[in-house]
């Protein structure tokens, strides 16, 4: 189960002041935290109701809730699908997954930094291009590019890719 610290919990009554109550960062479980403070019966009037607010901060010892990217990685296509056939947040996801980083000057550009080489790559409009880079570790002489059809599986161009120049 989803867990996450609190730092900090605010507690309004709805009609009167705020109070603060310090924690001192427990190891909380979401959803129970949510149905023990957040669930008020319907009949219950309206000075005894109460404004929860949490403010919570990550912690190594919480557990990480699930990201867009997670959610991404699990609706990729089968790996031997053409890539075509994937969307784009799924492709960055799974660029991501490989351990490459998107440049900040161009979003269709994609950078590693494996301990025998260095590559670009794009993602152009028909093919997507990888470019081992001299100035990288290894024995390059000049740079080495590579083109790759989007109608070749996800498995045949990672292993393409990460097989290196």
């Amino acid at each position: 189960m989803s867990a996450f610290s609190v730092s900090k919990l605010i507690v309004t009554d709805f009609f009167s002041s705020t109070r603060q109550a310090s924690a001192t960062t427990p190891k909380v479980s979401c959803l129970s935290l949510l149905e023990k403070s957040l669930s008020f019966p319907h009949s219950v009037s309206h000075s005894q109701r109460k404004i929860v607010t949490f403010v919570s901060s990550k912690s190594s010892e919480a557990e990480e809730l699930p990201t867009a990217e997670d959610e991404w990685l699990t609706r990729l296509p089968e790996k031997n699908s053409p890539l075509y056939s994937h969307s784009l947040p799924c492709i960055e996801a799974w660029l991501r997954s490989l351990g490459f980083y998107q440049s900040r000057e161009d979003r269709a550009v994609w950078l590693i930094e494996k301990p025998d080489w260095h590559a670009q790559l794009s993602l152009d409009v028909t093919d997507l291009y990888i470019r081992y880079l001299k100035s990288g570790p290894g024995n390059l002489e000049r740079d080495v590019e590579r083109r790759f059809s989007y109608a070749l599986s996800r498995e045949d161009i990672e292993n393409a890719i990460l097989g290196g120049p």
